[in-house]
């Protein structure tokens, strides 16, 4: 009978360990991979464990300390210094595997896990075309985002905008995309039969806003819970895998929306290097996955690396030149990235772009680079000037009277010249004014309410400082049949609006231009060829010739 007892207790306490080790699997979720610091984390915790239950037994008394049961004692005596040993040689193989991993002995390994390629900026970075330039940072799209959902009564009670808002290039524009959540528990509980109806998607250029909806819910997301949970499908998906912290949210061409899912790869040591190995594309309605080598990643993906891996892993390239202690005494030749980063749409791909910058912190660029987020290929542009903050300093005090706070950077090629463009926002967030400032002179700062104004203010500039054969550089030629010729009076003065057949472009004449007047003679079906300097939303005609 006190056997059959003793089985049932040793059988409870199993199932009991079982039970608490099930639980904290499905909630901290480590990846069963020895790379994995959760991975040890979860081995120590349920050494300690065991080791809390058997000395919680013991504290009840189910031994007896002393006549014919002393033998048992001492016998939970050494398996308790057991649990201690074995707790203590796990803990002791972290520790030393994480510093064989650091960049302490391994700072040349380091270096060598970004290579970086220099290049020629007026070559790489073609002279800006307006209408693709993302004029919003993500906080103003998320304003727009919650605006525009504001506007929806029958979802709004339902759901949110997450605040992902990942930068991509879709059909050719950059957007910035990101799906609704679940407003509360209670909302996820009669919504999620259905799944998420919709994401936002908001040009950048144009700042068009769409709530884009599906004909099929979102089904997996970070704000489901249990098994659809994005986080708990992965891990169930793939036990082994080590996903990266941020899973971007995208859509494909067709607008299909899907989670891209990198995953870690440690290139030294035990811990120590990580760069990605793998991408699992998630569907987001379906819950779909396909599992992808980092190379062979479809074009569409714009996200597989984030932007501060990309920052970090050139931190090692410029710090470490000449060893870890170097970096850390010395500091001779030691190159750091600045405090921000921004994007950069090239070659169908997003770049992150920041600025480079000694460690000792001086108000100078010594140069910037480029990061491509989905191959990590970097290019390093050799460019002396300000940093981000001293140009954002520059541009704020044209408007200080106002009180406008400047966006991060954009990197523009104008007129071959290297250029910052902000924004300049009031205190509610919204964008009051736009400006553009020269790197390597950053007391050039051009203003203007629109990006329009600012170009051409930004032209003058450059011209009045001698930069002119740049700005003629700007001039472009194009040839067609006159579709419509209208004249407009603005600010006084006299305009001709020219658009040509096939051309979705809109030419301006300026009338106080004296080689110019001969266009009022012309008339819709007349050939022209047009010389012209391209702007952000008209295209100022320089001269003409039928």
């Amino acid at each position: 009978m006190r056997k059959g007892r003793k089985i049932l207790l040793y059988g409870a306490g199993i199932l009991g360990v079982l039970a608490a080790a099930f639980v904290y699997y499905y909630v901290t979720l480590p990846a069963i991979n020895i790379h994995a610091s959760g991975f040890w984390f979860f081995i120590l915790a349920l050494i300690a464990f065991l080791g809390v239950v058997y000395a919680l037994k013991k504290a009840a008394g189910e031994y007896r300390r002393y006549g014919a049961q002393i033998g048992s004692f001492w016998k939970e005596e050494k398996a308790l210094k057991g649990f201690a040993a074995v707790f203590l040689l796990v803990l002791a193989v972290y520790l030393i595997g994480s510093l064989l991993s650091s960049p302490i002995l391994n700072a040349g390994k380091y270096r060598q896990l970004l290579t970086v390629e220099e290049r020629n900026f007026t070559e790489d970075i073609q002279e800006v075309d307006f209408s693709t330039i993302p004029l919003l940072d993500k906080d103003s799209a998320a304003l727009l985002g919650d605006r525009k959902m504001g506007s929806l009564v029958e979802m709004v009670s339902q759901f949110e905008v997450s605040d992902d808002y990942a930068q991509i290039n879709y059909q050719g524009k950059p957007v910035r995309v990101t799906p609704l959540m679940y407003a509360s528990a209670v909302k996820w509980l009669t919504n999620q039969k259905n799944g998420i109806p919709a994401y936002v998607r908001i040009d950048m250029a144009t700042q068009d806003t769409q709530i884009v909806m599906l004909d099929q819910g979102i089904r997996y997301s970070k704000s489901e819970h249990f098994n659809r949970n994005l986080y708990r499908h992965l891990r169930f998906s793939y036990p082994t895998y080590i996903f990266d912290d941020q899973l971007f949210f995208e859509i494909d061409e067709e607008g299909t929306p899907y989670w891209v899912c990198p995953v870690k790869k440690f290139n030294i040591g035990l811990f120590g290097g990580q760069t990605v190995g793998h991408v699992v594309l998630c569907n987001a309605v379906t819950g779909e996955c396909v599992d992808y080598a980092v190379e062979d990643v479809p074009q569409w993906v714009d996200k597989v690396y984030s932007a501060e891996l990309l920052m970090q892993l050139y931190d090692y390239y410029g710090v470490l030149v000449h060893g870890f202690f170097n970096s850390v005494l010395g500091q001779r030749d030691c190159l750091t990235t600045t405090a921000g980063y921004n994007y950069i749409a090239l070659d169908d791909d997003v770049w992150v772009y920041t600025g480079l910058t000694s460690v000792n912190g001086d108000q100078s660029n010594v140069g910037f680079v480029l990061m491509n987020q989905r191959t990590m290929e970097a290019r390093y542009y050799k460019i002396e000037g300000a940093t981000e903050t001293s140009a954002m300093s520059s541009a704020e005090g044209q408007v200080q009277n106002l009180g406008y706070r400047s966006t991060f950077p954009l990197l523009l090629n104008i007129a071959g010249e290297p250029t910052y463009f902000v924004a300049l926002k009031d205190g509610a967030g919204l964008v009051k004014k736009y400006a553009m400032i020269n790197i390597q002179k950053y007391q050039w700062v051009a203003i203007g309410d629109t990006v329009g104004e600012c170009e051409k203010n930004y032209s003058e500039l450059l011209s009045v400082n001698g930069i002119v054969s740049q700005t003629q550089a700007r001039q472009e030629e194009v040839s067609g049949v006159i579709e419509v010729i209208a004249p407009v009076v603005l600010d006084g003065y006299t305009h001709y609006f020219i658009c040509l057949e096939g051309n979705d472009a809109v030419f301006d004449a300026d009338l106080s231009r004296e080689e110019l007047y001969g266009i009022v003679r012309l008339k819709e079906k007349d050939k022209v060829t047009l010389t012209y300097e391209k702007g952000y939303d008209l295209n100022e005609i320089r001269s003409f010739a039928r």
